[in-house]
């Protein structure tokens, strides 16, 4: 069995990555504290390959379909393996990765490995956003978009163009989605979903319940008017 766990970064998919490792599914070598699998420059370099097949529509809109007929770029299929390849040739019967970069070729990553286990980490926006991530300026992994100083915003941006693109892509067969806040809240019954999916037993880590809802104490701008029909989606209480 091999699982990947995508979205976006500061969903909290370093629980997920955790659990699993804890569980004794080998998640790559070597780890940095996320839990993701590093060194991560060929994934990087990665996204850039697949971006090129994006086109831009203007004000933050974006059309994916090209993406689902175009030959895999070979550039971008050896970047993979050199990224993997520490879970290629691993001969362990539970194994995976994660970086949330995964996330921003996730329709090329289905293409590759339609069979493997994909768990979606979904968090509150208005939580992800209040920290720094790699991802912050989509145009750092050759993505187009309609770029500001506003930093908040700009996250909320790079938020929002990972969701569309999740949304945009066919799902494959072994697919679950789980809100970070279910697996802090109530791990148990969480816990008994994933194991479902993935069909071993997963260990129990602990959870710090402080994570949640940390916007209703933020002073800056969090929530914007695109977040509405996602946190809707997915069961958040709206400001």
């Amino acid at each position: 069995m091999m699982v990947t766990v995508i979205g976006r970064g500061h969903s909290g998919t370093r629980a997920m990555s955790h659990t699993l490792s804890a569980s004794g599914v080998f998640m790559g070598a070597p780890l940095n504290g996320s839990g993701d699998l590093i060194p991560p420059e060929a994934m990087y370099e990665a996204c850039r390959v697949m971006a090129k097949h994006i086109v831009y529509l203007g004000q933050n809109r974006w059309d994916f379909s090209r993406l689902q007929t175009v030959p895999i770029d070979p550039a971008f299929t050896r970047l993979i393996e050199a990224y993997l390849v520490s879970v290629s040739s691993s001969t362990a019967e539970y194994k995976g990765w994660k970086i949330p970069e995964t996330t921003l070729v996730f329709p090329w990553i289905v293409r590759m490995f339609p069979e493997i286990h994909y768990v979606y980490w979904v968090r509150d926006p208005r939580d992800c956003i209040l920290g720094a991530h790699v991802t912050d300026d989509l145009a750092e992994f050759g993505i187009p978009y309609d770029k500001t100083d506003d930093i908040r915003q700009r996250r909320a941006i790079s938020w929002e163009y990972q969701v569309e693109l999740v949304k945009a892509t066919p799902k494959p067969r072994h697919w679950l989605t789980v809100r970070f806040e279910d697996f802090v809240l109530d791990q148990e019954h969480t816990l008994a979903r994933l194991e479902k999916h993935l069909g071993i037993p997963l260990a129990r880590i602990p959870v710090d319940p402080t994570r949640i809802g940390q916007w209703k104490s933020d002073a800056g701008r969090h929530d914007f008017d695109f977040f509405r029909a996602d946190l809707i989606e997915h069961g958040y209480t709206l400001s």
